[in-house]
């Protein structure tokens, strides 16, 4: 069986934290972890799979040692800028940003619903939102059946979707001290 190369780009933050977690639940065939996140991470020690890891600074040359697959949650700015570089180095990027969304050359693909998108990418391929997620599962086999025509669809989202700045802030807040 093949082993893969996989980087987490975000790895210190509140989605790739998450991340770090699912990946340590599954026993996916990966031979080799990257983490990568800003200059302000960088040089962080995290353990993962009862290994220590030094989290290294996400630059453009991060992906020059041949990575096979890419986690991106580190934001859209920073998807949009090294997303394609590295699937320019042969790596696919499955970004969790907004960066690719809407763009046309991109799939947006929830496994369940839409796998075969897949196989159409050209490197990176994008993800919806949590709310969308959660809501298309259960609503594909529904529209197979019987041909959805209009949804109203309303989110209050967490205060966690703004990432570690936003769950402080909060915190911060119900302490009444001010940002």
């Amino acid at each position: 069986m093949k082993k893969y190369k996989l980087a987490l780009v975000g790895a210190t933050g509140l989605v790739g934290i998450t991340a770090r977690k699912v990946l340590e639940e599954k026993n996916l065939p990966i031979s080799e972890y990257a983490f990568f996140a800003s200059f302000k991470s960088a040089g962080t020690k995290i353990y993962f799979l009862g290994k220590e890891y030094t989290i290294r600074e996400l630059t453009e040359s991060s992906f020059d040692e041949g990575f096979d697959f890419a986690i991106f949650s580190a934001g859209g700015e920073t998807s949009k800028k090294y997303s394609p570089i590295a699937a320019s180095k042969g790596c696919i990027v499955v970004d969790n940003s907004s960066a690719f969304r809407m763009d046309q050359k991109v799939p947006l693909v929830v496994p369940e619903v839409n796998s075969d998108d897949i196989k159409w990418n050209s490197g990176i391929i994008a993800n919806p939102n949590c709310s969308t997620i959660q809501a298309v599962v259960p609503l594909k086999p529904l529209d197979d059946k019987y041909t959805i025509k209009r949804i109203v669809y309303s989110t209050y989202q967490a205060v966690s979707g703004a990432g570690k700045k936003g769950v402080d802030d909060l915190e911060n807040g119900l302490k009444g001290m001010r940002a």
